[in-house]
């Protein structure tokens, strides 16, 4: 038996909350639309909606593929664009799913002008979720990227904490390139 990561039925009831309340958003909100404009022009702007989010899928996801393989090409760690191209992804997604809300999401995930303020978010939530199931988070419950008192908990910080019982101790030294 395996053991469950810390906090990970958390994320399971917020992921079905999810699945239970934005479909109904969702619809209280095409029939909102619906009654200010009427049903046929809806359905058009829902389609309209769908096609520019294929389109704009496809051309951001050729860009994003071209930009990953060329960091990959000059030995570069392609952090940047792993994290566009699972933003197009998760935002492609949202786009073909029928809705306002979730093309709303979509698009800011997907449009180059809003994809560094979602890929800023994303970076936040991931190093966050990382260090806290990495044994690295400070003492007492402090943030991570927040020193506890003293500074223990942090690596190179002293605080005896760490994963596989090292004490965090610097060594003084040189790194040499061959």
């Amino acid at each position: 038996m395996t053991a469950q990561p810390r906090g990970g039925r958390r994320w399971g009831w917020w992921f079905a909350l999810a699945l239970l309340v934005v479909p109904s958003i969702e619809i209280a909100v095409i029939v909102w639309v619906g009654s200010q404009i009427g049903g046929w022009p809806t359905l058009g702007l829902l389609l309209a909606e769908s096609a520019l989010g294929a389109w704009l899928v496809r051309r951001e996801g050729s860009r994003t593929w071209s930009a990953l393989a060329a960091a990959l090409r000059s030995g570069r760690m392609p952090s940047r664009q792993l994290a566009d191209a699972a933003l197009v992804l998760v935002g492609g997604v949202l786009l073909l799913t029928p809705g306002f809300l979730t093309d709303l999401v979509g698009f800011a995930f997907i449009l180059p002008v809003t994809r560094p303020l979602a890929r800023g978010v994303l970076e936040v939530a991931v190093a966050r979720r990382l260090l806290a199931g990495s044994g690295w988070a400070a003492p007492g419950g402090a943030a991570p990227g927040r020193a506890a008192p003293g500074g223990a908990g942090r690596p190179g910080r002293g605080g005896g904490d760490r994963p596989g019982g090292d004490s965090g101790e610097v060594i003084e030294g040189e790194i040499i390139d061959p």
